[in-house]
C-alpha cells in the first residue's frame, strides 16, 4: 500500500520533541497533584527517566505515546504518595503567571490555597481527575484512557467535582 507506513520503532522517537511537547503537561499534572516545587521537578524528571528506560516496552498498538507517558506519570505520583503520608496540601500554582500585580498575585495565591484545602479533602481518585484535567490539560477522552473510566463518566465526575468545589467555595 502506498499510504501505509510501518509503525515507527520507539528508538526512532524524537525524544527532544517529546520532551519539549510533554514536559509542561507532565510538570503541571504533578503541580496540581502535589504542589511542592521540589517534588514536582523530581517527579517530572523521574517520569521521563522511566519512560526513557522503558522505551522498548512502549506499544503503539495499545496506547498513544502521550497516554503511555501519563500512565508512567500516574504511577510515579502514586508511588511518591504512598511513600510519604500524610498528603501534602495542594499548592497548585506558585508563580504560574508572571504578569500578575502583587495584589492580584496575593488574591490568586489565597484562592489557590483555598482550592488546595478543598481538593485535599477529596478522595485520591478525584484529586487525580482534577490534576489530569486542569493541571495537565488533558481532554476527557485522554483521561478516560488513563483511568479506565468511560469518557462520559469522566465528564460527569468532573462536572460534579467542580459543582461540589463551587458549593464549598
Amino acid at each position: 500500500m502506498h499510504g501505509a507506513r510501518p509503525a515507527e520503532p520507539t528508538d526512532k522517537v524524537d525524544w527532544d520533541a517529546v520532551y519539549a511537547d510533554q514536559l509542561p503537561r507532565i510538570y503541571n499534572y504533578f503541580r496540581f497533584r502535589l504542589g511542592r516545587a521540589a517534588d514536582v521537578e523530581d517527579l517530572t524528571a523521574r517520569t521521563f527517566e522511566k519512560a526513557w528506560s522503558a522505551r522498548s516496552r512502549y506499544r503503539r498498538d495499545l496506547a498513544g505515546f502521550s497516554t503511555w507517558l501519563f500512565r508512567i506519570a500516574q504511577n510515579v505520583g502514586t508511588d511518591h504518595l504512598r511513600a510519604r503520608r500524610p498528603h501534602a496540601p495542594l499548592d497548585m500554582a506558585a508563580g504560574l503567571a508572571a504578569e500578575l500585580t502583587p495584589e492580584s498575585q496575593a488574591a490568586r495565591d489565597s484562592d489557590l490555597s483555598r482550592l488546595g484545602r478543598l481538593t485535599a479533602r477529596l478522595p485520591e481518585r478525584e484529586q487525580d481527575l482534577i490534576a489530569l484535567k486542569y493541571g495537565a490539560a488533558l481532554n476527557n477522552r485522554e483521561i478516560a484512557r488513563l483511568t479506565g473510566l468511560s469518557e462520559s463518566n469522566v465528564g460527569t465526575l468532573l462536572y460534579r467535582l467542580v459543582q461540589t468545589l463551587r458549593s464549598q467555595w
